[in-house]
């Protein structure tokens, strides 16, 4: 078979497929939902528990589109919003009794469909479909995954102070707090004048900023401050994100330019205060060499909470 007929034949079994499913029509899985309302309960069922935010990850949609039919699902009762154990401003969606009674009927129905289906092959067929669908299926999760980072190699990363760069790094900063941990106009102002008096030392060779931009539209950031902690050592501040860039990373480009900076002005070390509960920032500190020094209750961002200190050593590269 040629490379052209494979890919028509699996063309054309995608859409028997699609068809076969019920994907072309309103509603799934003998339900009143629509396919993405199904895929969401039965996400949140598998994990236990998600964000708002996270589901936008799995599912791969817009987030407003997402936000629109959980407020559907919210309504119907088959959500419940509950708050995260290590932040209560972190709101977790969870399924009810009624949306849990949902969530099996769907599964009983899938897996009838598939019992019914696989009738009609035989042992060694059946493994086939099997093994194949689920390698088909990684392999278009990770063209996702391309497509994402594609998208990144159109984002310039430039340095230096821009004009309207300080509302919108506070906007950005503003606008992400607020929705999941329910910041207010105390935090988005300090965000404002702290980057509005840094701004007035760039020409400071110990100090830089780095900005993701798109289509001329700031989309990132990330500072290093050499001069207010002192002991020549340098604080990393202001690295924020556009929703639409988590998960392409701009972030760790970002940080990249971020961490040779550091070691080429050896700074004896670089730190950075942020607060429990952001875990995906986490990870991507941890995997440049941040440790977790220091955890502590305090209120500098406006409300009480356990604020947190992250401190890269000297030539620490991390994994």
């Amino acid at each position: 078979m040629s490379q052209i007929q494979l890919i028509d034949e699996i063309r054309a079994a995608s859409r028997l497929m699609v068809r076969e499913l019920g994907f072309m029509n309103s509603t799934l899985a003998a339900t009143n939902y629509s396919p993405s309302a199904v895929h969401s309960l039965l996400e949140i069922e598998n994990h236990g528990a998600l964000t708002a935010a996270q589901l936008v990850q799995i599912l791969g949609l817009e987030k407003s589109s997402v936000s629109r039919m959980l407020t559907r699902l919210l309504a119907a009762g088959e959500l419940q919003e509950v708050q995260a154990r290590h932040d209560a401003r972190v709101k977790l969606l969870k399924l009810t009794d009624k949306g849990a009674e949902t969530v099996k009927k769907i599964n009983e129905y899938g897996s009838m469909r598939v019992i019914k289906a696989l009738e009609n092959l035989d042992a060694a067929q059946q493994k086939t479909v099997a093994h194949g669908l689920s390698a088909y299926a990684r392999a278009l999760e990770n063209c996702r995954d391309v497509d994402m980072s594609s998208s990144s190699e159109t984002i310039e990363i430039i340095t230096g102070y821009v004009p309207g760069m300080i509302g919108r790094i506070a906007e950005m900063h503003g606008t992400y707090y607020a929705k999941h941990h329910n910041f207010g106009h105390f935090f988005e102002g300090k965000v404002a004048s702290g980057l509005a008096e840094f701004a007035g030392r760039l020409d400071e060779p110990c100090n830089q900023i780095w900005l993701a931009v798109s289509h001329g539209r700031i989309v990132g950031s990330v500072a290093i401050d050499g001069q207010d902690l002192g002991n020549n050592e340098a604080h990393l501040r202001w690295f924020i994100l556009d929703d639409n860039c988590r998960g392409t990373g701009v972030g760790r480009k970002l940080l990249n330019q971020a961490m040779a900076f550091s070691d080429a002005r050896e700074f004896a070390a670089v730190q950075l205060w942020t607060f429990s509960g952001l875990n995906a920032a986490r990870r991507l500190y941890e995997s440049f060499g941040f440790k977790l020094l220091k955890e502590w209750q305090g209120d500098q961002w406006g409300m009480m909470m356990t604020e947190q200190q992250f401190t890269r050593q000297k030539n620490s590269s991390g994994r």
